[in-house]
C-alpha cells in the first residue's frame, strides 16, 4: 500500500513540474554580472535558457546547499556519537577482560551492567 502512495506522489510531482514547465517556456538570459559592472570589468557572460530550467536549477541549488549546510552543522554530533561509541566499546571489553581475570570476585556494579547489557 505504502508503495502505491509513493509512485502516486512521485507521479503528482512529475505532473506538476510537466505544467510548471509546459506554462515557462519562454527564454530569459541569466548575466553574471550587472551591466553597469560588467563593462567596467570587460566580462560579458549571459545564457540565454527557458525560464523553467532557470526555477528548477534554483530549487535543486538551493536544496543541495540546504543539505550540506545541515550536514556541516550535525558534524559536531556525529563526532560526539562516535566517541560515545568507543568509550561504551573500550568499557565493555574491560569489563569482559575484568570478569576472566578472576570470576570468583563478581562485582555487584559488573553484574547489574552485565545484566542491562543483555536486556537491551
Amino acid at each position: 500500500m505504502l508503495r502505491y502512495i509513493r509512485y502516486l506522489l512521485l507521479a503528482t510531482i512529475g505532473i506538476v513540474l510537466l505544467v510548471v514547465g509546459m506554462a515557462n517556456r519562454d527564454p530569459v538570459t541569466l548575466n553574471l554580472l550587472p551591466p553597469e559592472l560588467a563593462r567596467e570589468t570587460s566580462i560579458f557572460v549571459s545564457l540565454t535558457l527557458p525560464l523553467y530550467i532557470v526555477i528548477l536549477g534554483a530549487v535543486i541549488v538551493g536544496v543541495l546547499l540546504g543539505f550540506v549546510w545541515e550536514w556541516i552543522r550535525e558534524a559536531r554530533i556525529r563526532a560526539g556519537a562516535k566517541s560515545d561509541r568507543r568509550m561504551r566499546e573500550r568499557l565493555e571489553r574491560e569489563m569482559v577482560r575484568i570478569k576472566r581475570k578472576d570470576p570468583a570476585a563478581s562485582d555487584d556494579v559488573l553484574a547489574i551492567l552485565d545484566n542491562s547489557s543483555k536486556a537491551s
